[in-house]
């Protein structure tokens, strides 16, 4: 037995001890799994914020050519990444906080002349059906409410949360403040990542090549900046079809003279960052406010998200977002769905870059596997050529053998 042999039963010794103990003592797993997350996930979230921020910095810092000194052109390129998603983030609350107070004025003075117009066609229907007025004055029979159980019941839930929020009042401020200890400090890591990226690339490298051989090393560095420029390509695509959608609704809206369109065309472009589905919840909210103003201009929006949606859905995302990452447009649906149901909003974003580099991968060894095989061209055409059965190709290849040998008898006749 060779050392190399005994390392192998060592690592499969261990490996089937740790697989026993977790399938015997999961909780214990679970919670060890749970405080390593808790001591990495500001980590974590700064490298996602670096590698999100790094696409805008990388086109500034490509404009900064002209600056010769390295460090300064970096610094200079982080800076304005920072004051550009700044100037956005101000941009956008400046254009929502007008519109929010405006909208908020006028719910406020159209809610009551909405709920008397509801309480008017209720008045007006169960005066037309008084069966069901009937049914419903004998459910709300306040001769049979024992009103003294009704107020002890009420005493004793005031007096349980009561106890209950003073009792969690300590528990949210110490979760408040741990909160904000990890957004600095992934604050901090991202902007760490981002000023040393080219040296934290370089060590990672070096990491690979002494542990890993050579050939396996470089394949992983191609996947790794296909993977790079899969994500970067996803999220450029992304904010261009969020902005593409809400041009598309303002426009829209301002056709058929709707109100609030500021505010419903920056809430839709907001949550269509979120793939596919998330203008649906822009559109709730849109259809919401705009039901108080006017019930019919509301059914109008509706109507209108409908061809909307179709026409982003169908033509526009998938070529967009799709290309940017090339994926095709039925693919980019399928990731959308089994990433929403494995991981919620989160997945949505992640499954569709992750699905163009699978997709890719896969390409790439089925070509190398058909070159491998000698697979003729003709049979992965479409429409493929019409193959015969197993028995005709049997029976031909015998044809063949029994030509060839009757070639070979009469050439030897013919010597003789």
């Amino acid at each position: 037995m060779d050392k190399k042999l005994i390392r192998n039963i060592f690592y499969g010794a261990a490996g089937c001890v740790i697989l026993a103990w977790l399938l015997r003592d999961t909780e214990r797993f679970r919670a060890l799994v749970g405080a390593f997350w808790s001591l990495i996930a500001p980590f974590v979230v700064g490298a996602a914020l670096a590698f999100i921020f790094n696409v805008p910095m990388r086109a500034i810092e490509r404009q900064l050519d002209g600056v010769r000194h390295r460090g300064l052109r970096r610094g200079l390129s982080i800076v304005l990444t920072v004051l550009f998603l700044i100037l956005i983030i101000m941009f956008v609350v400046e254009l929502l906080v007008p519109q929010i107070r405006q909208t908020v004025d006028s719910l406020t003075a159209s809610v009551p002349a909405f709920v008397e117009r509801v309480a008017g066609t209720l008045r007006v229907y169960m005066d037309e059906n008084p069966d069901i007025k009937q049914w419903v004055m004998d459910a709300l029979d306040m001769e049979t409410i024992n009103w003294n159980t009704l107020l002890k019941n009420a005493m004793q839930m005031a007096g349980d949360a009561a106890s209950s929020v003073m009792g969690s009042a300590v528990s949210v401020i110490g979760n408040v403040a741990g909160t904000l200890v990890n957004v600095v400090i992934s604050i901090v890591f991202c902007l760490y990542c981002l000023a040393r990226k080219d040296i934290l690339a370089c060590q990672g490298k070096k990491i690979l090549y002494s542990l890993l051989p050579e050939k396996t090393t470089d394949e992983i560095l191609r996947i790794l900046r296909l993977t790079n420029t899969t994500f970067s390509s996803f999220i450029s695509g992304q904010c261009l079809e969020a902005c593409i959608l809400g041009c598309l609704f303002a426009v829209s809206m301002a056709l058929f003279r709707m109100p609030y369109i500021p505010l419903v065309s920056v809430i839709i472009a907001v949550t269509a960052l979120v793939p596919v589905v998330g203008a649906f919840v822009g559109c709730i909210v849109g259809a919401f406010f705009i039901l108080v103003e006017d019930p019919v201009q509301a059914l109008t929006f509706v109507v209108m998200f409908l061809v909307l949606q179709q026409i982003e859905g169908n033509l526009i995302y998938p070529r967009v977002v799709g290309t940017s990452v090339g994926l095709p447009g039925m693919w980019v649906l399928v990731a959308v769905s089994i990433g929403g149901e494995l991981l919620g909003v989160g997945g949505m974003l992640l499954m569709i870059p992750l699905t163009s580099v699978l997709y890719t991968l896969l390409r790439e060894f089925t070509d190398r596997r058909l070159k491998e095989r000698n697979i003729p061209a003709e049979k992965l055409r479409s429409p493929p050529p019409e193959i015969q059965p197993w028995q005709q190709k049997k029976q031909a290849k015998k044809d063949r053998a029994h030509l060839e040998k009757m070639k070979e008898q009469l050439k030897k006749l013919q010597q003789k």
